[in-house]
């Protein structure tokens, strides 16, 4: 099951969160300072998949922007990891481009 979805630029800067488990939001900024931290450490070289707490963390980057999804020990990474492919080949499709403007739209239509 997935637990939560960000999209964070290089700079460590989250530009869209979503969570599908209840979280409190001071207990979301530190999760998330943390799995970034994780996540922009590792080099290029090293694997997409992170265990992390009581779950795992599997990311993709393109270009400046990473897209982290937390999930339980019982999913399939391989699985969530194309599911990211999928998602930014849509968003690449449909918006031709992604950059932060698109992210704006996307933090909207998220919320709904």
């Amino acid at each position: 099951m997935i637990k939560f979805f960000l999209m964070v630029n290089k700079q460590g800067q989250t530009r869209l969160s979503r969570y599908y488990e209840h979280v409190e939001i001071n207990k979301r900024t530190v999760l998330e300072a943390e799995v970034i931290k994780n996540c922009l450490s590792r080099s290029k070289d090293e694997c997409s998949f992170v265990e992390y707490k009581d779950f795992k963390l599997v990311y993709r980057q393109y270009a400046a922007l990473f897209i982290v999804v937390g999930i339980d020990q019982t999913e399939n990474e391989m699985a969530v990891y194309e599911l990211i492919h999928n998602f930014v080949e849509v968003l690449d499709k449909y918006f031709s481009r992604v950059v932060s403007d698109t992210l704006n739209l996307l933090q909207n239509i998220f919320s709904l």
